[in-house]
């Protein structure tokens, strides 16, 4: 099992500092979003090239830090065609750079009409929208094949692909090899489910052979709504919830996404020792 935190979750910026950081939390793997921690690399088309790509993976792998997933995360469905045509530049420099980042797989949610507040519209779960994504991801992935790549497909309750039937369909749709699953229990809960997270957790597992990152959170039910907060804060049984992943991948990556600050090193070991106790 690896345990690993987003990069731009660890509260500095400039790539020094975020391996010094790693260093000083005992973390050895990233989820690497470039440009959310190094104001030089631009979200813009070109702005990861050879030269930058290469020295961030250098400097990674000196200092002991791997990259299970690379963020490049987009909206498929943004009203803003420009926008959309922009991110999936991006997408693809991230998929051509991949490699020389430390990583091979490049992952995005499926988006949401209400543009970049990216929360549940109606339209989301409409067949037109489905199949916007099916063919935006299906053009991904024949690039991704081209540069020898992979796609992590994450779904999400406000999302296109908003539960894990709808994501299955547009994986199977898009029929390529190189598409694979980044799975977050807490992305499909709202008011309506959130009781039922073990039951959303055996049918991701069952449904999905190809999960290679699971994103770990916990989060409280307030005031009618789902509040997320750091694991073992919250209402999440992570003993159950780990021995289950435990049973389908021992050597799961486990993304602690959204764990910021003090709680990084205790979050951490609380779900390694969870993990080594089962």
């Amino acid at each position: 099992m690896k345990i690993a935190f987003r990069t731009h979750d660890l509260g500095v910026k400039g790539l020094d500092n975020a391996i010094e950081k790693a260093k000083g939390c005992a973390i050895s793997a990233v989820q690497l979003v470039a440009y959310k921690f190094m104001d030089e690399i631009k979200y813009a088309p070109d702005a990861l090239n050879e030269t930058n790509s290469a020295a961030i993976g250098s400097a990674l792998k000196a200092a002991g830090i791997s990259v299970p997933l690379i963020g490049a995360y987009f909206n498929p469905v943004h009203s803003n065609k420009e926008k959309v045509a922009n991110s999936i530049a991006v997408f693809k420099d991230y998929l051509k750079y991949s490699k020389n980042l430390g990583c091979d797989i490049v992952g995005s949610e499926t988006g949401s009409f209400n543009d970049d507040k990216w929360t549940y519209n109606p339209l989301n779960r409409t067949e037109d929208a489905l199949q916007t994504v099916i063919a935006t991801f299906k053009e991904l992935a024949a690039y991704a094949k081209k540069v020898g790549a992979f796609i992590g497909m994450e779904g999400a309750a406000g999302h296109v692909c908003w539960n894990v039937a709808t994501l299955k369909r547009a994986i199977d749709e898009i029929n390529a090899p190189n598409i694979k699953v980044i799975f977050d229990i807490y992305n499909y809960l709202d008011a309506s489910n959130h009781q039922s997270y073990l039951e959303i957790l055996d049918e991701g597992l069952k449904t999905f052979n190809n999960i290679v990152v699971f994103h770990i959170k916990d989060c409280v039910f307030e005031d009618g709504k789902l509040k997320q907060v750091a694991p073992g804060k919250g209402m999440f049984d992570f003993d159950k919830i780990l021995s289950r992943i435990k049973e389908y991948d021992e050597n799961a990556v486990l993304v602690l996404e959204g764990t910021t600050g003090e709680d990084i090193i205790p979050c951490s070991e609380f779900i390694r020792n969870k993990w080594n106790s089962l």
